[in-house]
């Protein structure tokens, strides 16, 4: 059974990952409308993430690969319960990844607006969907003892849900405010810091809220008693830290708190499921599991051989990737997306 847990850290990792790289990416979506008040400007924000967007996503697609071929119970009870929750988030997706390619193609100022736009609801859609789904995984969704979900649409947004689809969503403009001002110098670098500061009381603030929550809508009060224990407090503390950082300019130390937010908040989450992977709120019998939902010990295994050996390879080359584009951006002279 060694496996199976193994498998669902690096579920949980993956999944880690993406909110961590990819939350960045949506916040910077987000803010390039409000941020670069020219076309240039505008340009020089997308161009910040224009070597990592794609490559980011990757995550997401690896860790839902992942979940088919070591869960495949679990994804299959995801997927078709969430069914319309993800084919939002499919079409928020492919409209942003257009606006990535396609706003630069003419140089109409009303072409480029709109894509500008378009980029922005790409980028907010998919960070509150998938609060929404976090908040759900946590409280619990209508799962029959035949591992269906026999719920609707509806049944999944609640204000619990929407506390964790706006957290997520400010918690990730609060990262790619941060990110810009690591990638960008002067004028620029000046507005997101301030964009920081001030998204970061009301990220802080909604946060607070939904954590509030979580201990009247989940079973986390009963699995964990009053004392949170170190991993959510670690959270609390890292995102409170934020503010003094960018009070002091150190945008580094800012960017990495929020990235040990998301982290910690993750494995929270994860904590708090294990071992279940989608918790009945019909009765707690009917929750699935990193056993009943797994698959067989050949496959895992020969899945656990084949990981060891590519994903080292991976993550070095993101790794590089990252090391090569390091530098901070100036308006002009680098590549147009």
């Amino acid at each position: 059974m060694i496996l199976n847990i193994i498998w669902f850290i690096l579920i949980a990792t993956l999944f880690t990952g993406f909110f961590v790289l990819e939350g960045f990416d949506y916040g910077v979506g987000i803010l390039t409308p409000f941020l670069g008040r020219t076309d240039e400007q505008r340009r020089l924000i997308i161009n910040t993430i224009g070597p990592f967007w794609d490559a980011n996503e990757v995550w997401l697609i690896t860790a839902g690969g992942a979940m088919f071929a070591a869960f495949p119970n679990w994804y299959a009870t995801l997927f078709s319960g969430f069914y319309i929750a993800f084919f939002l988030l499919l079409v928020a997706l492919i409209v942003r990844a257009v606006a990535f390619e396609f706003r630069s193609k003419i140089s109409n100022p009303r072409w480029r607006t709109t894509w500008d736009w378009l980029l922005f609801g790409g980028s907010v859609l998919p960070p509150f969907l998938w609060g929404v789904a976090v908040a759900n995984f946590m409280s619990g969704v209508p799962i029959d003892s035949n591992m269906n979900y026999v719920g609707t649409f509806w049944n999944l947004i609640t204000p619990f849900s929407i506390m964790g689809g706006l957290s997520l969503l400010l918690l990730s403009t609060l990262h790619g405010a941060l990110y810009l001002s690591l990638r960008t110098f002067g004028e620029m670098q000046e507005r997101a810091r301030e964009t920081a500061r001030r998204i970061g009381v009301l990220a802080s603030l909604v946060m607070f809220l939904f954590a509030v929550l979580s201990f009247y809508n989940t079973d986390l009060f009963s699995k964990i008693g009053i004392n949170p224990g170190a991993v959510p407090v670690l959270a609390a503390m890292t995102l409170l830290s934020v503010p003094f950082f960018i009070h002091a300019k150190r945008d580094g130390w800012a960017f990495l708190m929020t990235t040990m937010t998301i982290v910690f908040s993750s494995i929270t989450v994860f904590l708090q499921m294990f071992p279940r992977v989608m918790i009945s709120s019909l009765n707690p019998e009917w929750s699935l599991t990193i056993y009943n939902a797994a698959s067989g010990p050949y496959s895992l295994r020969v899945m656990t051989i084949i990981t060891v050996c590519v994903l080292p390879f991976v993550l070095a080359y993101q790794a590089w990737t990252y090391w090569v584009f390091r530098h901070r951006l100036r308006p002009g002279g680098h590549m147009d997306y």
